[in-house]
């Protein structure tokens, strides 16, 4: 068997994004390049077209986060979801969920409800999305504690590059609550969703190059008080690169970011300028 990729590029098709004070990519675009203020009035969590009335009504944070940023970003790319694998990622899955599990199966193990135990898995918002979508290609859920936008990011490109097709990435996380809120920091919600190409097309917005390098870095100061408002969610560590994605045109996009001690994910992003036609 070959040893993966250590290094590549591949280009952005499209980004969507979700948080209570950014809720979508054009928001955040601005806001990321300190030119747009948050909204002061939180958005209401939303409610992913894909699913059915009652579904949206009763799936967790997680699921409707993740769906809501997967299909914008899908169709921003102009993509068949059908025809993408996918890459899912989060720290904690849905802590509400867990938390509910948690304290059921101590107090009264018999009561455990069959939705909450379903939507209890780290793969639960993956299920949701392909049957959905009626996709059939590979699906992966992972979590990497503080480093899982990274992770997810990298296998991503991994995937991208190996098997020379496009993929989605989902990375999302909600707010701690009840006692795993004492030992897992986690405030509200966040969630993004990029669609990854072997190379530039028709929608492409940015390419990235990319590098595994044996080194210890720390992870990269946020620059925007938008991101610095959204750091206490555990997939803030996707912020960074939305950062620099954000602001490629304005010139150097590299940085690196933890996977584990001694290993990081080297990025260089850069803007692709749409050349607009003379009248």
């Amino acid at each position: 068997m070959s040893a993966p990729p250590a290094q590549g590029s591949f280009a952005v098709d499209a980004i969507a994004f979700w948080a209570p004070t950014l809720p979508g990519w054009s928001h955040a675009h601005g806001a990321l390049r300190d030119e747009q203020a948050p909204l002061v009035a939180p958005a209401k969590r939303p409610a992913p077209e894909l699913l059915a009335a009652a579904e949206r009504r009763r799936v967790p944070d997680t699921v409707a986060l993740a769906l809501e940023v997967a299909a914008a970003a899908v169709r921003a790319s102009g993509r068949d979801a059908a025809a993408l694998p996918s890459v899912f990622t989060s720290t904690h899955g849905d802590l509400a969920v867990s938390d509910y599990m948690c304290a059921t199966l101590a107090s009264s193990p018999t009561l455990i409800s069959p939705t909450k135990f379903h939507n209890s898995v780290h793969n639960a918002a993956a299920g949701y999305w392909t049957i959905a979508t009626g996709c059939r290609e590979t699906s992966t859920a992972l979590s990497a504690f503080d480093a899982s936008f990274a992770a997810g990011l990298l296998e991503a490109a991994s995937q991208c590059r190996t098997d020379d097709r496009a993929v989605l990435l989902v990375a999302f996380d909600v707010e701690a609550s009840g006692a795993l809120a004492s030992v897992v920091a986690s405030e509200g919600l966040l969630a993004c969703a990029l669609v990854l190409a072997p190379s530039a097309g028709p929608t492409s917005v940015y390419t990235i190059d990319w590098q595994l390098e044996r080194e210890t870095v720390a992870a990269p100061a946020l620059r925007s008080a938008a991101a610095r408002s959204l750091a206490g969610n555990a997939m803030a560590g996707a912020l960074p690169v939305l950062e620099a994605l954000a602001t490629a045109d304005r010139g150097d996009a590299s940085l690196a970011l933890p996977i584990a001690p001694a290993l990081a994910l080297r990025l260089t992003a850069r803007a692709i300028v749409v050349a607009q036609a003379r009248p």
